[in-house]
């Protein structure tokens, strides 16, 4: 039978072990990368499956001052398409890691989520 001692230390050593598994996953989704459009593409937003923008391409069409409105307007529906796609991916690539670990779906590990 083990003792105390033995179980705390390999519940330490298993909670490391989650730790850096989740730094590498955290890693992963940074290098990740997604695109959300608005305007049939007049607008782009690259960013990482992290949220981390990337990159922003705007058509020249949209460089006027009368379409300052409707540009703000793409940026902001661009940046929504990029971030619930990066979200998606997020979540997609965390429960393929906590499957790997035996974690059960949905599990919330402290200072991960």
């Amino acid at each position: 039978m083990k003792s105390m001692e033995e179980m705390i230390q390999a519940a330490q050593k298993a909670a490391e072990t989650i730790q850096q598994q989740m730094g590498d996953a955290q890693a992963k989704l940074d290098a990740i990368e997604v695109e959300g459009s608005a305007g049939g593409g007049l607008v782009k937003i690259r960013c990482s499956a992290k949220g981390r923008i990337m990159g922003v391409a705007i058509d020249d069409s949209l460089m006027k001052p009368e379409e300052k409105g409707m540009l703000e307007d793409l940026v902001t529906a661009a940046f929504n398409d990029a971030r619930g796609k990066a979200d998606r991916v997020a979540n997609e690539e965390m429960q393929k890691i906590q499957s790997g670990m035996g974690l059960p779906p949905g599990f919330n590990l402290p200072g991960m989520g």
